[in-house]
């Protein structure tokens, strides 16, 4: 049992009620509508109290990343080593990180990922998976892909699917463009997600199952993504802010750091990627945490692996885009927290009576440096070194305990 907590002068901001200046509570480790006797009482002066984030596809657990990030809950990827497709390793990939992280498993949906034979959903489920995925890849077998969303549907799972058709992209590590072409680097054309998408939302729709692209990246791809909505598609999608706030202008020294799955696209894409936000298209804003070591990143810009680490500049980017783009932060923490949870199927993400505790105490306006050398998580690969930003977290509590 941990001690009550009122939080005091705060300005509240939660997707599910708006945003206000008050007081909060927290008892036995849940959100209460009254003060326990004997709280401790926290004064906020002004500062923004809002749900910890929940960060959708997470390709390792970083808990230092995540704490400095304000990340309460985790989706991690079923891309682990082992790959989470047997029972086992799914539980103790959901409770490796307690009590001070929630790690959600996303399920393999097919055995090894090799997207031919359907993985156990169920028993993983059991296990304690809250979705089944596609990892990196994509599923080309239309077949399978089918069976996996029948299955999927059956237990009420979202699948999350990677939407880039590999018969196209290959080998390639860029966009095709004036960049890479310039760059002399192996591309592909930014339709094989658009292609990967459409299939995958019609399969959806005529299983009338539930997915989620955990990252739309280009113009096409949103299109059809409004289409799918329209027609009451049980879907949603999500982006990192590496998509939003970069093009791919952005490698053109060569910066591997700027090396991303799927790859930084035109500035046309970018601009869509923008109105896609500001629309209602994109669902979840994620941080797409996937540190490599220089082992990996100082390589030749074709030889070195894709990712970036995001878990810890996710806040400080998304509180700038919102600045920029006029979102209301109750808007933004629906991105960072409720929809994410929605699709995993957790109770969290709010801050409503009989809500978990997990709440985070933001300075919104303090200033910092995104200094690659001198991040907390275990790599710091950022495409965003050197840039100015604004937004810390002060102080993080999982279910109403204080994380030090």
């Amino acid at each position: 049992m941990t001690a009550p907590l009122h939080f005091r002068d705060a300005r509240i901001v939660c997707p599910a009620g708006g945003e206000r200046r008050g007081d909060l509570y927290v008892t036995d480790g849940m959100i209460a509508a009254a003060p326990a006797e004997g709280a401790t009482v926290i004064d906020c002066d002004g500062l923004v109290l809002a749900p910890g984030i929940v960060d959708l596809g997470v390709a390792a657990i970083d808990r230092a990343a995540f704490r400095a990030g304000g990340i309460t809950r985790v989706g991690l990827m079923p891309d682990q080593s082992p790959v989470l497709d047997e029972p086992g390793i799914v539980q103790r990939s959901a409770l490796i990180g307690r009590p001070d992280l929630w790690i959600h498993p996303i399920a393999a949906a097919t055995r090894g990922l090799a997207g031919t034979e359907l993985a156990e959903m169920a028993i993983c489920e059991s296990a304690g998976a809250r979705a089944v995925g596609t990892g990196r890849r994509w599923i080309a077998d239309s077949g399978v892909m089918r069976r996996v969303l029948d299955y999927a549907r059956d237990l009420g799972l979202a699948l999350i699917t990677h939407a880039e058709d590999a018969g196209l992209t290959g080998d390639a590590v860029a966009t095709s463009g004036e960049t890479a072409t310039r760059l002399g680097l192996p591309s592909a054309p930014a339709v094989a997600e658009a292609l990967a998408i459409a299939r995958d939302l019609m399969l959806a729709e005529d299983a009338d199952a539930t997915i989620h692209v955990r990252q739309v990246t280009t113009a096409a791809g949103f299109d059809l993504v409004r289409a799918a909505k329209r027609r009451g598609v049980k879907m949603t999608c999500g982006i990192t802010p590496a998509h939003l706030l970069l093009s791919d202008i952005a490698m053109s020294d060569f910066r591997t750091f700027a090396l991303l799955s799927p790859p930084l696209r035109s500035e046309e894409d970018r601009r869509a990627a923008l109105a896609a936000l500001a629309d209602g298209t994109i669902d979840v804003l994620c941080s797409g945490h996937d540190p490599r070591g220089p082992e990996e990143k100082r390589l030749p810009y074709a030889d070195a692996s894709p990712g970036a680490s995001g878990a810890e500049t996710l806040l400080a980017l998304a509180l700038g885009l919102a600045r920029d783009q006029g979102l209301p932060l109750d808007r933004l923490f629906a991105l960072l927290a409720r929809n994410p949870a929605r699709v995993l199927g957790v109770e969290a993400g709010v801050l409503r009576p009989g809500a978990p505790g997990d709440v985070i105490l933001i300075d919104v306006q303090a200033p910092w440096l995104i200094d690659s050398e001198a991040l907390a998580g275990s790599a710091g690969n950022t495409p965003f070194d050197g840039l100015p930003v604004q937004g810390r977290v002060r102080r993080i509590f999982k279910g109403g305990r204080e994380l030090g």
